[in-house]
């Protein structure tokens, strides 16, 4: 059995179980909310960056922010800096409910903390740590 791909990839899995029920009263899906939360935080974003960092096809993206544009909560402009690309923002509506969604996402990060030793995030810490150093894979651009 695999020491760590295996775990990381089974945990990733429960996560987006576990969303997929606290978010059903909201009409997101997992992968919406996620991507919402991201837009909370770094928007306005370019496409070719949701498709890095969320590992979407093209094609999946492009029908995920149609139908979170059809819901009013994202909105696609032209990017000033390259005219042949677009750039996403959250609507007010969408805000409001990334919002509410990383209020689900902190009540689930308090829980697991306090689970946790200090030890143990350090340990978490040290694997996460030579994930990126093996992969040198950057997911967003600073």
């Amino acid at each position: 059995m695999l020491k760590f791909l295996s775990p990381i990839h089974r945990a990733s899995r429960q996560i987006g179980v576990y969303f997929e029920g606290k978010l059903e009263d909201l009409h997101v899906s997992p992968q919406e909310g996620h991507l919402l939360s991201y837009l909370r935080s770094y928007a306005p974003c370019p496409i070719s960056e949701l498709v890095r960092v969320f590992g979407l096809k093209q094609s999946t993206l492009t029908s995920m922010l149609d139908r979170l544009e059809r819901r009013a909560l994202i909105r696609r402009a032209i990017n000033a800096e390259d005219r042949r690309s677009f750039l996403i923002r959250l609507t007010r509506r969408g805000r409001l409910l990334a919002d509410r969604i990383n209020r689900i996402v902190e009540v689930l990060e308090r829980r697991l903390a306090n689970m946790v030793s200090a030890r143990d995030m350090a340990g978490f810490a040290a694997v996460m740590s030579a994930i990126d150093e093996l992969t040198q894979v950057k997911l967003r651009q600073t």
